[in-house]
This record gives structure tokens, sequence and C-alpha cells, in this order.
């Protein structure tokens, strides 16, 4: 497949935007990475996985619905590690050290995925060909829901908008079990081929599935039980799917946002890439402390798409600088005012998608 280009000749909003936010961090003499507050982050989210974990496994509760709440806990704990933790570090905006983004960024692996295929799927791809059909995989969840106008339509699509929630659940298991391997053993995302993995990527690959499917699999099933064990960690499993699928989709697949076709001729999109980042991105409850904390900022989705490599705990900050400009430039900036708001407009979207 050609690669998709942009019309960045003449970057006008994104070096004026640019320059306010370089300027920002210079005249505070502040790192745009992470900070104490990330890290204070980090360590409360580790330990308490690791305390739900051992909870569950080797002190298992007698009472079933105590356990499967921990399960339930233990899936948003994971998540949230994921937003946090593993999302700053493999976009490199953890720390100012390559030694411990790389190390965050690996936390993945530790929960049954890859950074390695991760980066390129999500760092390369996505970000750099937002909601645009054939690049973007993130938009890629073919058959079972039509998301791009361009995306072929089935028969049961027009029913997406209610069975969406049960479909997400099931994503993280078919990312950990699945979609990896078909990357991996096909040496393609999507259609577009990565570059290929080195020996310790190979073994680091190889080794993480191993220990995510001792870890929740077969060690539970030891010392909880078979059938307890599948329960449990399906229970985990669909709720850390479910909350992942559900920010991601509230960044990009809501009403509003551009669904980009690019010229059929030079597969050329006619905006500057920073303006294409703003019309296919919304952000959803910026004002509430909690959602920001518990999604890693990426509930500032417009200003992380930016600049991907400034750590999510400045983004209220770059926000306010990042409305200005687009005031400047006459550019919307979209955004929902609560969770709720966008997951209406997301389900809106899917019904409108799945019945043109």
């Amino acid at each position: 497949m050609q690669r998709v280009s942009f019309n960045n000749k003449n970057s006008v909003f994104f070096n004026a935007l640019k320059d306010k936010v370089d300027t920002y961090f210079k005249s505070n003499n502040i790192k745009e990475t992470g900070n104490y507050k990330l890290y204070i982050k980090t360590i409360i989210l580790c330990l308490s996985a690791v305390s739900f974990y051992t909870i569950l496994v080797f002190f298992t509760p007698q009472n079933i619905f105590l356990s499967l709440l921990l399960c339930a806990l233990l899936g948003i704990n994971l998540a949230a590690i994921g937003f946090n933790v593993m999302h700053d570090g493999a976009h490199g905006s953890f720390s100012t050290k390559t030694w411990v983004n790389e190390l965050m960024g690996y936390s993945l692996n530790f929960m049954g995925g890859s950074v390695y295929l991760w980066k390129y799927k999500h760092n390369v791809n996505h970000h750099s060909f937002t909601n645009i059909e054939g690049m973007d995989e993130d938009i890629d969840i073919k058959p079972w829901i039509r998301i791009h106008p361009d995306q072929k339509k089935h028969w049961f699509h027009r029913f997406q908008h209610v069975y969406w929630a049960i479909l997400y659940c099931v994503t993280y298991i078919l990312w950990v079990f699945v979609q990896d391997f078909k990357k991996y053993f096909t040496g393609k995302i999507g259609d577009i081929p990565f570059r290929k993995m080195d020996l310790k990527e190979h073994i680091i690959f190889w080794v993480g599935k191993l220990f995510y499917v001792g870890a929740f699999l077969v060690l539970p099933m030891f010392t909880v039980g078979v059938l307890e064990t599948v329960i449990g960690y399906l229970t985990i499993a669909c709720v850390c799917g479910f909350i992942i699928a559900v920010v991601f989709q509230l960044a990009h697949i809501v009403e509003d946002a551009t669904f980009e076709t690019p010229n059929v001729q030079n597969y050329k999109v006619e905006n500057e890439w920073a303006v294409h980042q703003i019309q296919t991105t919304a952000n959803f409850a910026t004002k509430s402390k909690i959602v920001s904390w518990f999604t890693g900022g990426l509930n500032f989705q417009v200003e992380h798409h930016l600049f991907p490599r400034i750590s999510h705990v400045h983004y209220p900050k770059i926000s306010e600088l990042v409305r200005e400009t687009c005031a400047q430039f006459n550019i919307q900036y979209l955004e929902f005012p609560t969770v709720l708001s966008a997951v209406k407009s997301h389900v809106v979207h899917l019904k409108h998608v799945g019945t043109a």
C-alpha cells in the first residue's frame, strides 16, 4: 500500500503552536517528561496490582462475589497501568532516561502484549495516519464493527450500536492470543510491513507470552482450580479490555471527528499533519481529575496526538495553549464535557455508520 502524505510544506499552525509550547517549558524551566506525580502513581498502580494478584491466587477469598470483585478491580488496575506506565514509557515520555522508558514500555509484555508490535501499530501507524482507512489499524475492527465510511458494510452492522459493548469486552483476549501472533508471523501491521525483530525482541516476545499464560492461567489453575481460574481470568480480561477499548474509541470514533479519505491519485491529505490530528481527535472529561488520573491523560487526546513525546502530566496546561492557537487559526477543537456524553456520541456514530 502506498504511503499517505500530508501538506506539510507550510505548517503555519503547528509551528505557531510548537513555539508556544516550547516557550512554556523553557520559561518555567521544567522537563517535558514525567515528574514525581507520575512516579508515585506508578508505584501505587504496580503495588496494588501485585496485591490483587497475590490475594486472588494465593489467599483466594471463599466468597465468590468478593473474588469476582477483586478480579474486576485487577482488570481495572491493569488498564490503568497500560494508560499511565506503559503508554508514557512506549512514547518515550515517562523519563529522560531511555532505559527507564523501555522498562516501563515492557510492562505491556508482562500483561500479555508486545510493546515492540504496539509501537508500530500505535506510535507509527495510528499517530501518523489517524482515522485513515487502511493505514490506522486502531479503526480496523473488521468485519464486526464498521467505523469508517470506506469500510465494507455487512447486514449486521445495523446492530453494532447495540452489541458494541459485548465485542469490546473480548478485544483484550483477541489482542493477546490472536492479533499479536498474526502480526508476529506475517511481519505486517494490517497491510503495512514493520521492521523485523532482532533476536532480543524475539526472545522478549515469547518469554512475555509464556510468562503471561503461566501467571494468569497455569499457576492459578493449580492454586485455585481450573473452572475458577477460567471464570476469574475472563472477568479480568473482559473488564480490562472493555475499559481500554472505550477510552481509545472515545478519542477518535465520535460524531464530528473526521474520517479522511486521501486523494486517490497522489495519496495526499490536503491539510497539514497537525490540523489533521485535531480534526480526527476528541477530548473528554478534561475537568475531571479522577478521569485524568486514571486514564493517564488520554482524555486529553488532542494534546497527546500533537505532542506524543510530552508526558501526560503536562497536558492540562498545554491544552490551554492548543485551544488558544486553534481559536487563532479558526480550527474546531472537539471536546465532550463528560465520559457519558462522549460514550453517547460514540454510540451515535456507530449507529450512523452502521445504517448509512
